[in-house]
C-alpha cells in the first residue's frame, strides 16, 4: 500500500482529493493536516466522511510526515511549499504539489506574478509539470511534480494539438474560460458570497490572472514556439466547473475534418479525453464531479477562425483528481485507479 498524506486537507481540492483516495485500493491515507482544525476530526469538518474517514487532523510539519510517507499532497495557497519542501523532504517521499509554487519555471516570472518571494528556486529545475496527457513520460520517474492549475489545465488541453502542429498563429491566442465558485477556495472572501456572486457573472483579473504565464510556458514547451496569450477568466455562479472557449488564427487555409484529425492523433488514446462528435459542445455538468475532459472544435467560416472548447471539474481534473493521476503514473499504477467515476446528473 502506498502510504499518502495530505497537507491541506480542509481546502475544497484537499477534501476531494482525500474522498478519490480514500477510495483507492492502492492508498492508505497515513495523515492529514489543517492549519485550522488541527485536533479535530476530518469526518467533523466534512461530515459526508462520517465512518469513512475519521481521522484525526494534524499540524502541519512536512519534513516529519515525509519520515512515514511514499507521497505527499500539497494542497496549499502559493508562496507556502517553496519554503518547506527540500531535498531533504524528497528523498523520503515523492511529492505533488496543487499549489503555483513550481509551475513555472523562472523564479523571477513567479515572483513577479505572484507577488511573494520563492523559496525553492534549487528545486525547480527538477520539478515536472504534471499535465498528464502531455507529460506522462516525465511523470513517471519525478520525485516532485507540479499539478498544473484548473484553468491551464482546460486551456491547455484545448490548444495544445493545434499549435503543436503548426497550424494557428502562436501569437493570437485569445482564451475566455468561465469557473464556479468553488475555484476562489474555502477561506472568507466577500467577492464569493453568495449575495455578492449569485444570479451575476463578472470577468476578473483581467489581463493579470496567474494563470497566464503558466498556460504560455507550457504552450511553449509543447510545441517548441513562443505563444502569446490573451486569458480571461470569468466567475459564474455555480459551485464548480470550468469552461475554456479558445479562439484561434490558422496560419493557412485548413478543413474542420483536418483539424478534427489533429485532436483525434494526439487524444485518441487518451481516457480522460473525450473528444466529442461534431457539432457538439461540451458542457460543465457532463464532467462535474468527474476527471473527464470534454473537448471539441468548430471552425468559423466567415472570420476563418477555430474554436475549441473544453469542459473540465476543476477540483478534480482541475486539481484532485489529476494529482491522483500523477500519483498513478508515478508509482507505476494504472492511471485510471479510482477515478472512472461519470459525472453526477441531475
Amino acid at each position: 500500500m502506498i502510504k499518502a498524506s495530505i497537507i491541506g486537507a480542509t481546502g475544497y481540492s484537499g477534501a476531494v482529493l482525500a474522498g478519490i483516495l480514500s477510495a483507492h485500493k492502492d492508498v492508505e491515507i497515513i495523515s492529514l493536516t489543517s492549519k485550522t482544525y488541527a485536533g479535530k476530526k476530518f469526518s467533523d469538518i466534512y461530515k459526508n466522511f462520517k465512518g469513512i474517514l475519521d481521522i484525526e487532523l494534524e499540524e502541519q510539519n512536512i519534513e516529519k510526515i515525509s519520515k512515514n510517507a511514499d507521497v505527499i499532497f500539497v494542497a496549499l495557497p502559493h508562496g507556502i511549499a517553496s519554503a518547506q519542501i527540500d531535498a531533504g523532504v524528497l528523498s523520503n517521499a515523492k511529492v505533488i504539489d496543487l499549489g503555483a509554487d513550481f509551475r513555472l519555471k523562472d523564479k523571477e516570472v513567479y515572483e513577479n506574478w505572484y507577488n511573494t518571494k520563492h523559496h525553492g528556486e534549487e528545486l525547480l529545475d527538477n520539478a515536472v509539470y504534471g499535465l498528464c496527457e502531455w507529460e506522462r513520460e516525465k511523470v513517471k520517474s519525478a520525485s516532485l511534480v507540479a499539478n498544473p492549475g484548473c484553468y491551464a489545465t482546460a486551456s491547455i488541453l484545448a490548444a495544445a494539438p493545434l499549435l503543436k502542429e503548426g497550424v494557428i498563429c502562436p501569437d493570437d491566442i485569445i482564451i475566455d474560460a468561465k469557473s464556479g465558485v468553488s475555484g476562489a477556495g474555502r477561506s472568507l472572501d466577500l467577492g464569493v458570497h453568495y449575495c455578492e456572486c449569485s444570479d451575476s457573472i463578472k470577468a476578473y483579473k483581467v489581463a493579470s490572472h496567474r494563470h497566464t504565464p503558466e498556460i504560455e510556458q507550457v504552450l511553449s514547451c509543447i510545441s517548441g514556439k513562443d505563444p502569446l496569450v490573451n486569458f480571461t477568466p470569468h466567475l459564474v455562479p455555480m459551485k464548480r466547473g470550468i469552461l475554456a472557449s479558445v479562439y484561434m488564427k490558422p496560419v493557412l487555409d485548413i478543413s474542420l475534418n483536418d483539424i478534427r484529425a489533429i485532436y483525434k492523433k494526439y487524444y485518441k488514446n487518451e481516457y480522460f479525453i473525450r473528444f466529442l462528435n461534431e457539432g457538439e459542445v461540451p458542457e460543465t455538468r457532463w464532467v462535474q464531479g468527474s476527471n473527464f475532459c470534454d473537448i471539441n472544435v468548430f471552425k468559423d467560416p466567415r472570420t476563418k477562425r477555430i474554436i475549441a472548447f473544453s469542459a473540465i471539474d476543476n477540483l478534480v481534473k482541475g486539481a484532485a483528481g489529476q494529482a491522483v493521476q500523477n500519483m498513478n503514473i508515478m508509482f507505476g499504477l494504472e492511471e485510471k485507479t479510482s477515478l472512472e467515476n461519470i459525472a453526477m446528473f441531475p
